[in-house]
């Protein structure tokens, strides 16, 4: 705790320059703190690979928002609720990405669990992201900001809409074609999943 402690009294003279606009006092905050927002993205996603991307995550939003951090929580604290939001955020994403394959046209043999249950479980997860990221390109323009914003972005038809000036329908339907045709072009390539053996 201690070492929070030194952190919490080393930073705080830097937040109040960096809030100023001294950049040479943010790249100092950001050169203090990186490796333990780092530790914490290891223990909030147990991948570095994917710890390292909520890292970079947390060091822009705490560019963009520390004008607004004030000395009524712990800076470490409050860096620490930014990196846990990150990764919760990012792990979010990351399982809209699959609720594509278990909606209800979803492709068979993907397993209904959630991926950081088992190894094999994760590493069917991944590949299957994977998948459904390399066949986005074949959807049309709207179509693939359809299904980024809903089953990537983790956002409703309804905010989906608005977002993009639609009436809800429309994004419905267009939700509706892009998974139809997702699902064809990844059975049609992965004729494993169609069958049930990619598990």
């Amino acid at each position: 705790m201690s070492a929070l402690r030194d952190l919490n009294d080393s930073v705080a003279p830097l937040i109040v320059r960096a809030q100023h606009g001294d950049t040479a006092a943010f790249a100092d905050i950001v050169r203090a703190c990186r490796p333990l927002v780092y530790r914490w993205s290891v223990v909030a996603t147990g991948d570095p690979d994917e710890a390292e991307d909520v890292t970079q995550e947390v060091l822009v939003r705490l560019y963009l928002s520390l004008d607004r951090y004030r000395t009524d929580a712990t800076f470490t604290t409050w860096l620490h609720r930014m990196t846990r939001n990150a990764a919760t955020d990012r792990f979010r994403r990351y399982q809209s990405r699959l609720r594509l394959l278990r909606s209800e046209e979803a492709l068979p043999g993907v397993p209904d669990q959630n991926p950081g249950t088992s190894p094999s479980a994760a590493v069917l997860a991944a590949e299957a992201s994977g998948i459904v990221r390399r066949f986005l390109a074949w959807l049309p323009r709207r179509q693939r900001e359809v299904l980024d914003l809903v089953d990537l972005q983790d956002l409703t038809p309804a905010e989906a809409a608005g977002v993009l000036g639609l009436d809800g329908g429309t994004v419905r339907a267009h939700l509706h074609r892009a998974r139809r045709t997702l699902r064809s072009k990844i059975t049609e390539r992965y004729p494993e999943y169609g069958r049930g053996e990619g598990v």
